[in-house]
C-alpha cells in the first residue's frame, strides 16, 4: 500500500541526518488497553516490540500522534 504524506518534515530530515525518534511509546501503548490478541497471542502479551509484527497499525498510530504534535 502506498501512502501519501502531507507532512514530510521527518522523512526529509532522515535524508539529511541521523535522528533519534523517542517518546513515551510504552506509556502510550499501555493507554490503549491492548489484549493478548493484539500482541499476537498469550505468549507475546505485553511484548510491545512484537506489536510491529502482530499489530503494526497500533505502533503507527502512536508514531503518527507524535508527528502530529510536532515532535521532531
Amino acid at each position: 500500500m502506498q501512502r501519501n504524506y502531507t507532512n514530510r518534515r521527518y522523512l526529509d530530515a532522515l535524508n539529511q541526518k541521523v535522528l533519534v525518534f523517542d517518546g513515551a511509546m510504552g506509556t502510550n501503548l499501555q493507554k490503549m488497553n491492548l489484549t493478548a490478541k493484539e500482541f499476537g497471542g498469550e505468549q507475546y502479551n505485553g511484548c510491545n516490540d512484537y506489536l510491529v509484527i502482530s499489530c503494526p497499525e497500533v505502533v503507527e498510530k502512536v508514531h503518527r500522534s507524535f508527528l502530529e504534535v510536532g515532535w521532531m
